[in-house]
């Protein structure tokens, strides 16, 4: 009888090799986890980029724009009348001084005008003349009247004071006596009667003929205000400086009020300039700038500030302040940088395109050797066309990469071959 011989159980490799080569592969990757290096790095061309200094120093937060110099004033041209163009007695870019006349306009309205006025004139005038003629007849015979009236009472009086006496000696009747009297007394009332009116009459005269006089007035004021519409067809220059624009030509219509130049005032120049709309709250008159020319720097002071903003942008006026370059002209244009504050100490960094993937908040900062950067939380504050301040996150004496990072945005390490 055959018997069962059976096969004794151990470790067999064949059959085990799977969870041997699972048991390598995990002891692998905890030896990585502990020991290896899992920054995320990029290796980069160091032609690619471009490296700055970390400065400690004296820094100014200014605004850098363009700016174009203009006169210091503008007086544009407008005639006071409208009318055709007769004559063009300068031209552009001559230099003229006040009063000069640089237009001349016709406006046969304003000549009709003229002659109705005076036509208007004359007419009150004759009125007046006939009318004062009229009151001084009036007058004349009111005298008149008066006279006859003091001699007639004269005689009343003489003829009652008579009779009177008369009348007492019983020579005469009671009847003539008291007819005498009444006539008398009459006669007083009718003098006092006159007189009234004629006081009267005197009184209105008076007031008509002043009234009369102020109208005269009146008119003739209004043939002169005419006389000088009439001069106000020619178009002066209300100031001394250059005729910059003249846009009118013969036999055109221009409307009263109506621009048509400029004059330009040279006795002086300011700088105007375009600053983008979110500096607007922090530029007052009185701020200090500069520009530059050549080897010159030439100090300016803010003259005005326009609230209008137009396309993100605001106008400032500046003056200059003290020196003037030689030669200057209108039209110019210089780069105007614009104190926003006072310098103090502070650390700061070269202005790059970094920025506008950072958002400055992080910056890859080299290490001592110079072959390795590595990503590092920063804090920007102010800016000028030159640097950006970093209050925390460097220090200075270090360098950090101020290229653009879109590439880099993934990567916590950057190997610079």
């Amino acid at each position: 009888m055959d018997i069962k011989i059976e096969k004794k159980k151990g470790f067999q490799l064949k059959k085990h090799w799977g969870y041997i080569a699972a048991g390598v592969f995990a002891v692998i990757i905890a030896l990585w986890l502990i020991l290896g290096n899992h920054e995320a790095t990029l290796k980069i061309n160091a032609d690619d980029i471009s490296i700055g200094d970390v400065r400690q120093g004296e820094f100014k937060e200014y605004v850098r724009t363009n700016g174009q110099v203009m006169p210091i004033e503008i007086v544009y041209i407008s005639p006071e009348e409208g009318g055709i163009v007769v004559e063009k007695v300068v031209e552009e870019g001559a230099m003229v001084k006040k009063g000069d006349v640089i237009v001349r306009l016709s406006n046969s309205a304003l000549d009709l005008q003229i002659l109705n006025a005076e036509a208007e004139l004359a007419e009150k005038q004759n009125l007046l003349r006939n009318t004062q003629v009229a009151m001084q007849q009036d007058l004349l015979s009111n005298m008149t009247e008066q006279a006859q009236l003091d001699m007639d009472i004269q005689r009343k009086k003489r003829t009652y004071e008579q009779n009177k006496r008369l009348f007492e000696e019983k020579l005469i009747s009671r009847e003539n006596y008291l007819q005498a009297k009444e006539d008398y007394e009459l006669a007083q009332k009718k003098h006092r009667l006159v007189g009234s009116r004629l006081q009267q009459d005197s009184i209105y005269r008076s007031v008509q003929m002043e009234q009369m006089e102020d109208n005269l007035a009146n008119m003739r004021r209004n043939v002169v205000l005419v006389h000088k519409r009439k001069d106000n067809l020619e178009v002066r220059s209300s100031i001394d400086g250059e005729l910059g624009l003249l846009d009118v030509s013969l036999g055109q219509s221009i409307g009263s009020g109506h621009k048509i130049g400029q004059i330009n005032d040279l006795s002086d120049f300011k700088i105007q300039a375009e600053i983008p709309e979110n500096y607007i709250d922090r530029i007052r008159p009185g701020q200090k700038a500069t520009f530059a020319r050549g080897d010159k720097t030439y100090n300016l002071i803010v003259r005005k500030v326009y609230p209008e903003v137009r396309e993100g942008r605001f106008r400032t006026d500046f003056k200059f302040d003290g020196e003037r370059p030689e030669q200057i002209r209108s039209g110019q244009t210089y780069y105007v940088n614009l104190e926003l504050g006072e310098a103090d100490q502070s650390i700061f960094i070269p202005r790059g395109s970094f920025f506008q993937t950072t958002g400055g908040n992080w910056i890859f900062v080299l290490d001592k050797s110079g072959k390795t950067a590595y990503r590092r939380n920063i804090k920007i504050d102010r800016q000028n066309p030159m640097f950006y301040e970093v209050s925390t996150g460097l220090e200075p004496g270090e360098k950090v990469i101020t290229s653009g990072y879109e590439a880099y945005e993934k990567y916590q390490k950057l190997e610079i071959n």
